[in-house]
């Protein structure tokens, strides 16, 4: 059974269909793309899936549970993480409680030893806190553990966005074109990122991407839009060479 399963999902917007029946899944471990042009749905899919949108028909079924109906907090705790295309940081918080946050996803610390302060809600503390520098240390972030978010050179505020989705702990990892607004080397930066998360946390990772040679290089399989719809899903050699696709992107080379 796949990790993900999505079928029929269909989102209507007054007359407007902005997803049509889409079918999709994604497996444990494997690295997918989103690609299609501007306008093509994309992020309202992604919105589907993360319980941002209700989807108007179809369903979404995370490793045999139906999300349908649940909120994004919830849909969270069960296993579905995301960044945005706008980085979404609590910009003037620092960047370990933006990672604290992540963390605290999902779990009910007991009331009685918050109000009271007993010894196992210190310990709870130092846990989580121990556990956000690690994740720091891993991605090369330990050294900013106090400097405000906001305060962070931008290719460094999309990796902490990344970092804390991952504090989660998700099962899949929905990645809303991570390299926006990068320069050269802060995308060359990223794919070695993508690339160790998949490899040391062992997760499944799907990115909308418009930096077609990041998708082709770092991807196992290939899902594009168009107009909401999908008219093409392989390999990133068979969607290369797809011709549905290439007139998609108005005859520009992928």
């Amino acid at each position: 059974m796949a990790l993900l399963e999505v079928k029929h999902l269909t989102k209507n917007f007054g007359g407007l269909t902005a997803v049509g029946d889409v079918t999709m899944e994604l497996h444990e471990g494997e690295l997918v793309g989103l690609i299609g042009p501007n306008g093509a749905g994309k992020t309202t899919l992604f919105n589907l899936l993360t319980g941002v949108y209700e989807p108007s028909e179809g369903t979404v079924m995370l490793d045999g549970t139906l999300l349908n109906g649940k909120t994004p907090s919830k849909i969270a705790a069960l296993g579905l993480s995301r960044t945005f295309q706008n980085i979404r940081l609590f910009k003037d918080m620092t960047v370990l409680d933006n990672v604290l946050v992540g963390l605290s996803n999902g779990r009910s610390p007991h009331l009685l030893a918050s109000f009271l302060r007993l010894p196992s809600f210190y310990k709870n503390e130092a846990e989580l806190k121990q556990k956000a520098f690690d994740l720091l240390a891993i991605f090369g972030l330990e050294g900013d553990a106090q400097t405000l978010a906001k305060n962070l050179p931008y290719g460094q505020q999309r990796r902490l966005e990344i970092v804390r989705a991952l504090a989660t702990n998700p099962k899949i990892l929905f990645l809303d074109e991570p390299a926006a607004g990068m320069n050269p080397q802060e995308t060359a930066e990223l794919t070695d990122l993508i690339r160790q998360i998949q490899e040391q946390f062992k997760i499944t990772v799907i990115l909308i991407e418009h930096d077609m040679s990041l998708v082709m290089e770092v991807t196992e399989r290939i899902y594009v839009l168009e107009y909401g719809r999908l008219i093409a899903h392989g390999t990133p050699e068979e969607i290369r060479t797809n011709q549905r696709v290439i007139e998609a992107y108005l005859g520009g080379e992928l």
